[in-house]
């Protein structure tokens, strides 16, 4: 929503302090200067990326739109999910402790946190770090070096469509002096026309300048910073998951080693203690219906 709102801004206060200042709106439209930039911007990415970054392009961009962050039930279900392991690790076999990890689908621990359930990936990353601490030969500090390499990973390939779009996004302002180029090019074949002829010609191929620099810095721009932000938070999730189950290894009771996890989350979207000792006693319970 707010994509859409701050859009509507912007181009209220270009186009409205263009009519203000006496500009003819019409002479702004010429769309063939925008499929000029937009095609070649667009074409150039395709050429720069794998398809699959193309693919997670797209899904990026509807999760910008989207706002697609992690809410309060996300971060109750995945402390609720490592809180029944650690529990179990303590008090359980690890027979049944496996088959949770080996079949998180069937398992009672997992269907209690259905967001948890959901993103396979962070289903994977819980199971199979669990069971390396189930196997019990990795040191905390070796399993925190392999969490932190397999973090980066998972982040460089998440912005993966943030470095591709913001390429994109650079090229529009020179793609935009190509297409008044070719502006200039149409003009000066009716260079023999009235001078209100020529004027308009000229009028119309500066705008594909125009157009370039509005796509690049007010399109763009902030199109991949919502994009960061909601793919940084997204990824928040699995670094709870880290500083959780170190402090676990290390040596913590499962409510304190919660509390690893619950600081990494931002202050204003962090849930109270209450909210977590609640998600303990009642998993998916009260808090899920709100």
């Amino acid at each position: 929503m707010n994509i859409i709102i701050g859009f509507v801004v912007t181009c209220g206060c270009i186009i409205g302090s263009f009519m203000a200042m006496g500009g003819d709106v019409g002479a702004l439209f010429q769309p063939f200067e925008f499929v000029i930039i937009a095609g070649a911007g667009i074409g150039g990415f395709i050429m720069a990326n794998p398809m699959k970054v193309v693919k997670d392009s797209g899904k990026a961009l509807g999760e910008a739109f989207s706002h697609k962050v992690p809410k309060e039930r996300d971060y109750l279900d995945t402390l609720g999910v490592l809180y029944a392991l650690m529990r179990d690790l303590r008090t359980k076999s690890r027979n049944e402790i496996e088959a949770h990890i080996d079949n998180p689908d069937e398992s009672t621990i997992f269907k209690a946190a259905p967001t948890v359930l959901k993103n396979k990936d962070l289903t994977a990353f819980i199971c199979d770090y669990v069971r390396l601490i189930i196997i019990g030969n990795a040191r905390s500090h070796e399993i925190e070096a392999l969490m932190d390499e397999e973090l980066d990973t998972m982040l460089h390939d998440k912005m993966k469509p943030y470095h591709s779009i913001t390429i994109m996004g650079d090229s529009f302002p020179a793609i935009g002096i190509v297409a008044a180029v070719l502006g200039v090019i149409k003009a000066m074949s009716h260079i023999n026309e009235s001078p209100e002829v020529l004027g308009h010609l000229i009028g119309s191929a500066l705008v594909g300048t125009f157009l370039g620099i509005i796509l690049s810095y007010s399109v763009c721009a902030p199109l991949v910073s919502q994009i960061k932000v909601v793919r940084n938070k997204q990824h928040r999730l699995y670094v709870i998951v880290k500083q959780t189950l170190l402090a676990y290894m290390n040596g913590s009771v499962p409510q304190v080693a919660l509390e690893y996890g619950r600081k990494t989350i931002s202050s204003y979207e962090r849930p109270s203690i209450d909210a977590v000792e609640q998600e303990m006693m009642n998993p998916g319970g009260e808090s899920k219906a709100a």
